[in-house]
């Protein structure tokens, strides 16, 4: 076995170590305000401009499809920008990820309609949609790589769940930016409103190149060039050794995933489609709902450093199986408090406890050859299995004698598959990853 005891990290200052963190947790919420403000449009306006010819149902599947693309786009991304991570570096790929994302969520907001262009409409916009869970597949792996192997293993589980933060804060500004778009232009949110979100992303996307140009590389990167240990192919070595581990890690997050969508995707629909709510509606209590996961996700990553990291994600699930049942009966109230109150504990407590630790878990599970590979091919290979299909069963199951009853059951069957996998795994909090240079012999 190779080992990088004689060539130990560069340790660096602290105000270092708040620089990284913020890069990757900046760069992360562009990266996720791209992506789920594409999954809002998908919900609220994309059937009518892009599928018009379908019906209502047929035409939101439609649109859920063209959001589902991405999912199987990011697991290439992960073995993609995984590979050019663990031979080249973490820092080289999160600035080729962020400037794909960026470029493609602005051209989403000058795409011409079905009724401009006919079918190109929707063609161009899977091209885009695919570009972007590509770089969405990359992006994930380095933020988190580049936060835990900057800090010591006291705080990994806080400083790996800021990244984590960007899914909330990402979701927050989209949301905000929605509704906003929605008042400002009115009646004229769905020929011109809706574009105003991607277009602005161009600002985002600036400020964060900026920063993170300017931040070093992994210490625990560089002392493994240095040592000569980088593998020569990072993906038939994680396959070859951690194939288990690849497996578990990936059903770990399958529930997590099937509840968020459910959650924050397919909600949106049904509430302003099947309840007959104004569009905002759904959009203000998501935007409270991520608000709460923002405070809570450092909470839960502080508590992970305190207790384990397999404990909380585990609590996670639990809370997110057992409100599984209570999200639909809340929102068929039609109260704007019983669905404030619905989002806000689906996401802050339970969608915030599962993911808060994965910034921290899923590298801690790789070695430092094959980690950004391996951390980031499961943790995305998890999203085509658990993410992409939620909204598109979640419509069927409301169509079908089963109801939202159904879609509660759903996710609890999800979730605790995914705790089996959870129980399988190993406890890393107390591990140190700088020793943890390499999982192939010879």
């Amino acid at each position: 076995m190779t080992t990088l005891s004689t060539h130990p990290p560069r340790r660096i200052p602290g105000s270092d170590i708040r620089q990284v963190t913020a890069a990757s947790t900046i760069g992360s919420v562009i990266e996720w305000y791209d992506y789920n403000l594409f999954a809002q449009a998908s919900a609220l306006v994309f059937p009518a401009l892009f599928f018009p010819r379908f019906s209502s149902t047929a035409g939101t599947l439609a649109s859920f499809a063209t959001f589902a693309v991405a999912f199987a786009a990011r697991p290439i991304g992960a073995l993609i920008f995984g590979h050019l991570g663990d031979r080249l570096g973490r820092k080289k790929t999160l600035v080729v990820t962020l400037l794909m994302m960026g470029t493609s969520t602005f051209a989403i907001g000058v795409l011409p309609t079905y009724k401009e262009v006919g079918v190109l409409a929707p063609v161009l916009l899977v091209v885009l949609r695919v570009v972007q869970g590509i770089a969405l597949g990359g992006e994930w792996g380095g933020a988190a790589l580049m936060a835990v192997e900057h800090s010591g293993h006291r705080r990994r589980g806080l400083i790996g769940a800021w990244p984590q933060v960007g899914s909330p804060a990402g979701n927050l500004t989209a949301a905000g930016m929605m509704t906003l778009a929605i008042a400002i232009s009115n009646s004229g949110f769905a020929s011109w409103g809706w574009r105003i979100p991607f277009l602005a992303s161009a600002i985002l996307v600036l400020v964060g190149l900026f920063i993170r140009l300017k931040v070093s590389e992994s210490p625990v990167f560089e002392a493994m060039k240095r040592a000569g240990s980088a593998a020569k192919n990072p993906i038939a070595e994680v396959f070859r050794h951690d194939k288990k581990r690849l497996l578990l890690a990936t059903g770990s997050r399958i529930g997590v995933d099937v509840a968020y969508y459910t959650f924050a995707v397919y909600s949106l629909s049904y509430i302003s489609r099947h309840l007959g709510l104004p569009k905002n509606v759904g959009l203000v209590a998501l935007f409270v709902g991520a608000a709460v996961e923002f405070v809570t996700i450092p909470l839960f990553g502080r508590l992970s450093d305190a207790i384990g990291r397999r404990r909380v994600l585990a609590g996670g699930l639990g809370v997110l199986a057992l409100w599984g049942l209570a999200f639909f009966p809340l929102l068929n109230t039609r109260s704007q408090w019983s669905i404030i109150l619905a989002f806000a504990v689906a996401l802050g407590a339970g969608h915030g406890m599962a993911w808060s630790v994965m910034g921290s878990f899923f590298p801690e599970l790789f070695g430092t050859r094959v980690r950004y590979t391996g951390a980031s091919f499961s943790f995305q290979l998890a999203g085509v299995i658990g993410g992409a299909p939620a909204p598109f069963i979640a419509t069927l199951l409301t169509a079908s004698h089963w109801g939202t009853a159904g879609i509660g059951a759903y996710l609890v069957i999800a979730c605790a598959l995914s705790l089996a996998c959870v129980l399988a795994l190993p406890e890393t909090y107390k591990g140190n990853i700088d020793d943890n240079h390499q999982q192939a012999t010879g």
